[in-house]
């Protein structure tokens, strides 16, 4: 028979490591490891610490792996949690009192209920103007599928429904319904004036309106292709956006010219079939309309025999529409209430962490009677700048928008920021995050000053210093501080090496001696329970408190013998940096700082740059993060405008095989634009990358309603008509679809405008922008557009 031997040779609990036997005698005597040490199972450091508001806890911090659903990956992480509940010991309990996740969701919904507010709108637009259900039953269809297609499309893609691409979405309505109203309206129109059929009068509508449509369908997709190759973070929201964009586009076209006409030869029906108070309605609003048509004539009139005059008025627009945009305040991404705030407490480099504790104390009662606050978690140990006993940051969550109206999370971190400015020896920053995780850890602009002379890091702490005092005075800066660990008194240790030697004792034994004593030293791991854990040796705190300590502790040499080790190391003081810092390879400092209030982070960037000219020789400046992020999208702006209008002129040229039609075309675009630019200067808003998605759209809006005057009047100069009097013809008739496409456009914006609560400062800032454009677009170019035509 056969049986196995197993032999216990590893340690598993602390009595086992207690017992040790240290030295032993021929007495039986011995000395263990409980005489000299105190042993016990505790934690690995002690320099960290969780607190939850205001109770000790222990956290867990779960990251979003790339491709990651956010919202479905924090739903199984909290059933996962309600499993593990029933394991936990009495007393405890699993919280989650940080998470993203609700803003993306309530972002997304908020975004769907804008989505749903600006179908009902563009939908009312066109039962007003076409008073019938049956006309506005077509786009109501036509526009769900183009939707549907649209997703699908999407997701065979890769792409995800986010933010982006949903505000794409949202933009994107008006544009469906817009092919679709311009057929059913002019299908209405010849069953109406030539008393056709509804199929006669769908041929001939299609015959009509065909070329239209694909020349809008071109330019509309046309004027996002640039957006797509754009460098950088930027360039992956533009990417969202105009793909998304791009598809709802073309299945919108493609719909206009094969479901919309089948719809209009099947619902609609001739004239003369309905009665009743639709009837009244309809002839009360033509009535009108005829009106406002003639009185648009008139004025056309008027317009064209003062031509001199209306191109000076377009020369002046151009030029205001430069000065708005050069002197328009810039920033990246508008700073989004998303739910919380942080905050970073420093206190001088030799604090401990009882010191520490006190300050959070004080941050933490402040928090507890804030209404708005939800919970609060404190993280000991750690800070923006470093870590240490002497840092300490908080995640502070909020309670959802609707229970704070009124109450924003950058009011919550200023009142917590102000109230905090009055504890001594603690400097501590109230932040939102950032607008995009990865772009640094809060909000505001990352600033370095780097050391490019070799002048030395006093020099460069110095010339930092000087900056900090100068832009802290700057009144379109504010809360700027060096970001990182500063200098701190430090012990210094010096070692005579050729005593040592000579006595026989190795600068290792020496280095592991101090560092056992004054730190900690892994020695190897246990089980325990199940569980591997890490033993570690230190000197027990009552013998590490003093420097004379350390010169009292004995090293043993190569004859056994123990040596102190004042016998060859001396003790100095000197003041060092905590923390050195190289960016871009030359030694830098960080600066953080926001924007005044009421100021534009562009504004800010400015300012730094203007200080930074005064700097010392062999100091210079870089940006890092959003701030390096904005300078990128600014500069590439004028070139994606240029190139956007340079392929719109070719896509036109070719279609339409002249010169002089794309050159009409793309005069109408600056009307568009600078109402955008009005219209975002008005509100104090800033030319940010949400409103340069705006300009971007609103080229190829302008150009359309500038397409559908054109085309027509093309066909009414093969028929034998004059340039004048076949585009005073064909404004005439156009006016209708014009104006309704362009109000169902406008009014399906405002729900962007007007949007409240979660990413509220996203939609406004594009929605304001093309909501001023859709108008200045249209109310200048159809007077306009005759001087270019």
């Amino acid at each position: 028979m056969t049986y196995p031997i197993t032999v216990k040779g590893q340690l598993s609990s602390v009595e086992e490591f207690r017992n040790i036997t240290i030295k032993s005698q021929v007495s039986a005597a011995r000395v263990t490891l409980a005489d000299v040490a105190r042993v016990e199972s505790g934690l690995q450091s002690y320099a960290f610490g969780i607190r939850e508001n205001g109770v000790p806890a222990t956290a867990a911090a779960i990251q979003l792996s790339p491709g990651a659903n956010a919202i479905s990956t924090a739903s199984g992480i909290r059933a996962r949690l309600t499993e593990l509940s029933g394991v936990l010991p009495e007393g405890m309990t699993f919280t989650v009192p940080f998470d993203t996740a609700p803003f993306v969701k309530l972002s997304i919904l908020k975004v769907v209920e804008t989505f749903v507010e600006a179908m009902v709108l563009v939908f009312f637009v066109m039962l007003l103007f076409l008073h019938k259900i049956r006309c506005t039953l077509i786009p109501a269809i036509v526009a769900p599928v183009a939707l549907l297609g649209t997703f699908t499309v999407m997701l065979l893609s890769g792409y995800s429904i986010n933010i982006l691409t949903m505000f794409g979405m949202i933009l994107a309505i008006g544009i469906i319904v817009d092919d679709a109203i311009v057929v059913v309206e002019n299908v209405e129109r010849l069953m109406e004036d030539k008393k056709m059929s509804p199929q006669d009068a769908t041929r001939e509508a299609m015959r009509e309106i065909t070329p239209a449509i694909i020349g809008i369908t071109l330019v509309l997709t046309a004027v996002f292709i640039p957006m797509a190759f754009a460098s950088g973070s930027v360039g992956i929201i533009y990417r969202q956006f105009s793909i998304s964009m791009a598809i709802s586009i073309l299945l919108s076209a493609f719909l206009a010219l094969t479901l919309t006409p089948a719809l209009c030869a099947t619902l609609l029906k001739p004239h003369g079939i309905h009665q009743g108070k639709s009837s009244v309605f309809s002839a009360w609003f033509n009535a009108h309309f005829h009106r406002l048509t003639s009185f648009y004539a008139t004025g056309l009139g008027f317009v064209l025999k003062r031509t001199g005059r209306m191109m000076m008025i377009y020369a002046a627009l151009c030029l205001a529409l430069f000065a708005g945009l050069s002197t328009l305040p810039s920033s990246f991404l508008p700073d989004e209430d998303q739910g919380y705030f942080m905050s970073s407490i420093q206190l001088p480099s030799d604090a401990t962490m009882q010191r520490t504790l006190k300050v959070v104390d004080t941050f933490e009662e402040e928090i507890a009677h804030r209404q708005a606050v939800e919970s609060n978690i404190m993280i000991l140990g750690f800070g923006f700048s470093g870590s240490g006993q002497n840092s300490a940051m908080a995640f502070t969550t909020l309670k959802d928008w609707r229970q704070r109206k009124g109450t924003t999370a950058q009011e919550e971190a200023d009142h917590i920021r102000s109230q905090m400015a009055n504890v001594p020896d603690a400097v501590t920053m109230s932040l939102l995050p950032p607008a995009i995780s990865d772009m640094g850890t809060s909000s505001g602009f990352t600033y370095y000053l780097q050391d490019r002379g070799g002048k030395g890091y006093q020099a460069l702490k110095k010339a930092a210093d000087e900056l900090i005092v100068q832009a802290n005075h700057n009144p379109h800066l504010a809360d700027v501080y060096i970001d990182g660990l500063g200098e701190g008194t430090s012990l210094s240790l010096h070692v005579d090496r050729e005593k040592a030697e000579a006595m026989g004792v190795s600068f290792d034994e020496i280095n592991q001696t101090i560092s056992v004593a004054a730190g900690s030293n892994y020695v190897n791991d246990y089980t325990n329970n199940g569980r591997v854990q890490q033993v570690i040796v230190q000197a027990d705190a009552p013998y590490r408190m003093q420097p004379e300590q350390l010169l009292a502790l004995s090293v043993k040499n190569r004859l056994g013998q123990m040596l102190p080790l004042s016998t060859f190391v001396t003790l100095s003081w000197n003041v060092a940096p905590q923390q050195l810092i190289r960016y871009q390879g030359y030694p830098a400092i960080r600066i953080t700082g926001s924007a005044a209030q009421g100021k534009s982070s562009g504004t800010a960037m400015a300012a730094m740059d203007n200080l930074a000219k005064h700097l010392p020789p062999g100091f210079a400046g870089e940006w890092a993060g959003s701030s390096l992020q904005e300078k990128e999208s600014a500069s590439q702006l004028p070139g994606l405008i240029v190139l956007s209008v340079l392929v719109v002129f070719m896509v036109l040229a070719a279609l339409y095989e002249s010169w002089s039609v794309p050159f009409a075309v793309m005069l109408v675009v600056p009307l568009g634009l600078l109402g955008a630019v009005l219209a975002v200067s008005v509100t104090n808003m800033t030319n940010d990358v949400f409103f340069k998605v705006g300009l971007i759209t609103l080229i190829g809006l302008s150009a359309k309603n500038a397409i559908l005057i054109i085309e027509f009047a093309r066909q009414l100069m093969k028929e034998g008509k004059s340039l004048i009097d076949a585009t005073l013809t064909a404004a005439k008739l156009r006016l209708r679809p014009i104006l309704m496409t362009s109000l169902a456009f406008t009014l399906g914006v405002v729900p962007l405008m007007l949007a409240s609560g979660a990413s509220d400062s996203t939609q406004h800032a594009i929605g304001t922008g093309v909501f001023g454009g859709m108008i200045s677009g249209t109310l200048l170019a159809i007077f306009l557009f005759r001087y270019f035509s």
